[in-house]
């Protein structure tokens, strides 16, 4: 096997391991004092969230509408910082020619 095909393989391990670091992760944020959670995964693909019946109030949904792109946004931010992180964990192990894919 020629030197180029061993770092291919190498990236196409290191891409896959990084994909997969990604979906497992799952990030978690709050607003309104822990009364909208959300919980993202580390792509920022939102996988769930959590309301308080407390906040629910039919009067003011402006409110609840705000508490709730709070919580995505700040879980999205964490999701960022997170695959930042994990890109140059996995990008550490290569070759310096090719840590800039991730």
């Amino acid at each position: 096997m020629t030197n180029i095909q061993q770092v291919m393989k190498h990236v196409q391990a290191r891409m896959q391991e990084f994909q997969e670091g990604l979906d497992a992760q799952v990030l978690e944020a709050s607003s309104g004092g822990g009364m909208v959670t959300a919980r993202v995964s580390g792509k920022g693909d939102l996988k769930a969230l959590e309301i308080d019946p407390a906040v629910i109030d039919p009067s003011d949904p402006e409110m609840l509408e705000d508490l709730i792109v709070a919580a995505v946004a700040a879980a999205q931010n964490g999701a960022r910082k997170f695959s930042e992180e994990h890109i140059r964990r996995t990008a550490g192990g290569l070759p310096s020619q090719f840590s800039d894919l991730f």
